[in-house]
């Protein structure tokens, strides 16, 4: 049985410097997917002057980020020492855990010639008792992003968060959770079977696409109901298309968000910004050039 659709939705236009965004989660129908609460999407663009001192230093409690980038090169650091540069296809996790300040480089790719700049940034909601722990950070290449081929060379799909089938994401698991990249050529189309209370949605950036025999226009974010069932996703269309899909287990705790923060309770969200103006979550100090 193929799942219904709950909705869908496009999202709302923001601009960030040179760089045009597109926020889909957060929406006007839905504030969470599973664990995944926050989706920024950084549409196909031209970038020509290089960052070099960070697009804003700012501070975070109670989630992971995720940054999964498709064209382009970002550079991560943050108050917790950590420093790493990741390149078109891959991805840099920070659980922000008792509070972080972290900053990012988004220039396009040095090392190829594209100018392109696209990819996602994700917050992934932590469990009460792991927003306790201390931050860590871990930078995945593209090369280590796990791949599989599809069946009658139809595509390939990603693994940036959980699993499918033996692989498996070096990104930590707090509870089931998943993100996939799809890629189907055209013609071509996958299921995917979604087990009973799995929240799931769907992202398509660039192309329309047919989810359970209906299509959808590039740009939409498209929820499904949580019973077990099958999500199909075909390509009618002559060229090859991209896909996101996302999701997990209901997230049962409060959910209490302001600003950079997402804890449980308001107090707790008081406590991260009582933290926060204290120094509690140190600073920033890029090492010296080589």
């Amino acid at each position: 049985m193929k799942k219904k659709t709950s909705f869908s939705t496009k999202g709302n236009n923001a601009a960030v410097g040179p760089l045009s965004i597109q926020r889909m989660l957060p929406n006007r129908y839905a504030n969470k997917v599973g664990p995944f609460v926050f989706l920024d999407y950084v549409v196909p663009v031209v970038k020509e002057t290089i960052t070099r001192n960070g697009m804003g230093a700012h501070p975070h409690r109670g989630i992971a980020t995720l940054t999964y980038i498709l064209q382009g090169e970002v550079e991560h650091f943050d108050s917790a020492g950590n420093e790493a540069i990741i390149r078109s296809g891959g991805a840099q996790w920070m659980k922000a855990g008792t509070g972080i300040i972290h900053d990012e480089n988004l220039n396009y790719d040095s090392q190829t010639e594209s100018k392109f700049i696209q990819g996602f940034q994700f917050w992934i909601n932590l469990p009460a008792k792991n927003k306790a722990e201390k931050p860590a950070h871990i930078a995945v290449q593209a090369g280590e992003v796990p791949k599989k081929e599809l069946p009658d060379e139809s595509g390939w799909l990603k693994v940036i968060v959980g699993n499918y089938e033996e692989l498996s994401s070096k990104i930590p698991n707090y509870s089931r959770q998943f993100l996939y990249h799809i890629q189907l050529k055209a013609g071509k189309n996958l299921s995917i079977e979604i087990e009973n209370e799995i929240e799931a949605a769907a992202f398509l950036p660039t192309q329309n696409a047919m989810l359970n025999n209906t299509e959808f226009e590039k740009g939409e974010f498209v929820e499904f109901d949580r019973s077990a069932g099958e999500i199909e996703i075909k390509n009618t269309a002559q060229t090859t298309i991209d896909i996101l899909l996302f999701g997990g287990e209901e997230y049962k705790e409060p959910v209490v968000a302001e600003g950079p923060f997402v804890m449980n309770t308001q107090a707790e969200i008081a406590n991260a910004y009582r933290d926060f103006y204290a120094g509690k979550y140190g600073e920033i100090k890029l090492a010296e050039p080589k």
